[in-house]
């Protein structure tokens, strides 16, 4: 306080500084600091006499000597650059800054500035709710909730992004196209909103189920984590009982009847699901997830790509980059290698050159060229364990560019997708995570990493002979990204403990 006192000329530091001048001008002589001063404060008001006291040949009014003296429009214009954080400080200097503090256009400029809004505030000032109480009662209160946050639904996982929506909080759980559309727009379904329509304090609303919003609860469990809870969960059943909940989830979740899904595997799995992620009923802890940072020696773009994985259909995983490796990592799982899991990890130190169309199409020779590095890598590792150094093979790693190369998958091998790009820029060796039901008896095996352009990779499961064909999301997601690469590794590391 005593520092803003000073600033703004009031309380006892101005009087001070008064006592100060007037016995400079009685002893006739100011430090070199004073006399800096006292020429910026004359400047074009008046002139020092050699006696030292202030002649003013100006007849206009005096300048302002500190902020508290400015008219108050102008303190409008600067306290509505200031964040809305240091503002309840700024109104304890004193009365005339309490006064303008109240100004709905310092609070409107902070809610479009800090949150985005692009909705016209005035009009919900008519209806009673002040930009003020919609910064200091909702976004300031919630701010710590927005961004990318990761469901604890056991393997399942999931992607939700809790966003400034018009004059809402709403968090957006993010859905995979359907199988096997890999290409298609992401989906969206709203689990809980917060807003202050109704009453005078933020209100939080459940959005699951099919009757409309009703009453939940937010709870801060500690840093980068919350839960949600519903308090009226018949809402989520239906008339039709768990049959008619289940055919609702099925189109909603896959867009086709079971009738349609004729492998009987695939309906297990699906069935399976339901049953587990219905059991939560909304009543989910979160934890938060970032965007990879991105660096200037990465291959493309980090960040969030959908990938097809078989009778799991699409899964979320986030590309990121460590020196000479990419490494994807599921943001959505299933039982076999659940949420969390590092699902491929590249080495870009080794690339793979593909022989011609008619050779590739023989999943002999795209073997032999795999599995030849394979050999490599694991000499390099036995030699390292007997402490030994091993040379890096490969060159060095630049951006997504080069000649496009054609390319076609070999014969036996499955996809689900028959359409994919015939043509690609770069291929490495790398290795994709396997596992029995239940994340039993996990291993990594040999596979080829396929670069098609800047939005889209593959890779060739060879133990498998299936390929996984992965295209970016596009969505535009706010405060996601780490502040630097430290958090985001300390992130993923206890991404993988959460589902270990």
């Amino acid at each position: 306080m005593a520092v803003c006192a000073r600033l703004c000329g009031v309380g006892q530091s101005r009087r001070c500084r008064r006592r100060q001048r007037h016995n400079q001008q009685d002893q006739g002589s100011d430090s070199d600091m004073d006399e800096e001063e006292g020429e910026r404060i004359v400047g074009q008001s008046g002139h020092v006499n050699r006696g030292g006291s202030l002649s003013r040949t100006s007849t206009g009014p005096p300048h302002p000597q500190s902020l508290v003296e400015l008219p108050p429009e102008l303190l409008v214009e600067i306290f509505s650059l200031l964040p809305g954080t240091a503002l309840p400080n700024v109104a304890l200097v004193c009365k005339k800054f309490r006064q303008i503090l109240n100004t709905e256009t310092i609070w409107r400029r902070r809610c479009i500035k800090e949150f985005g809004m692009k909705e016209d505030l005035r009009k919900m000032e008519v209806g009673g709710v002040s930009s003020r109480d919609l910064y200091v009662k909702l976004l300031h209160p919630y701010r710590h909730i927005l961004g990318l946050w990761q469901p604890d639904i056991g393997p399942y996982g999931g992607l939700l992004n809790v966003v400034v929506d018009g004059m809402f909080i709403i968090g957006w759980m993010y859905l995979p196209p359907h199988d096997p559309r890999v290409e298609d727009p992401m989906r969206r379904r709203p689990l809980f909103r917060i807003h202050m329509w109704e009453s005078k304090k933020a209100t939080v609303e459940c959005m699951y189920g099919h009757k409309g919003p009703h009453k939940g609860d937010i709870q801060t469990v500690k840093k980068d984590e919350f839960s949600t809870k519903c308090n009226q969960t018949d809402h989520h059943r239906m008339p039709g009982g768990r049959q008619e909940e289940f055919r609702t989830w099925l189109e909603e979740e896959w867009g086709r009847t079971l009738e349609e899904i004729f492998h009987e595997h695939m309906q297990e799995l699906i069935l399976m699901k339901f049953i587990y992620t219905s059991q939560y009923d909304n009543c989910l802890t979160y934890r938060r997830i970032y965007l990879p940072p991105l660096m200037p020696s990465d291959l493309l773009q980090p960040g969030l790509f959908k990938g097809t994985y078989g009778s799991h259909g699409l899964e979320i995983v986030m590309l990121s980059f460590h020196g000479t490796s990419a490494r994807a990592t599921k943001l959505t799982g299933d039982p076999n290698v659940p949420a969390g899991q590092l699902t491929l990890d590249v080495d870009l130190s080794r690339p793979v050159v593909l022989p011609d169309l008619e050779q590739q199409r023989q999943i002999e020779e795209l073997s032999r060229l795999v599995l030849g590095v394979h050999e490599e890598v694991q000499r390099e590792v036995e030699q390292q364990a007997k402490g030994g150094s091993a040379a890096v093979s490969g060159a060095a790693v630049g951006a997504c560019g080069g000649a496009a190369q054609p390319f076609v998958l070999p014969l036996g091998v499955m996809a689900r997708n028959e359409v994919y790009p015939r043509t690609c820029r770069k291929c490495f060796y790398g290795t994709g995570l396997i596992a029995g039901h239940g994340f039993t008896s996990p291993e990594r095996t040999p596979g080829l990493f396929v670069l098609f352009d800047e939005d889209r990779f593959g890779f060739i499961w060879l133990e498998l002979k299936s390929f996984s064909l992965y295209s970016r999301l596009t969505d535009h997601l706010a405060h996601a990204h780490a502040p630097n690469m430290e958090r985001f590794e300390a992130m993923l590391q206890n991404m993988q403990s959460w589902t270990s």
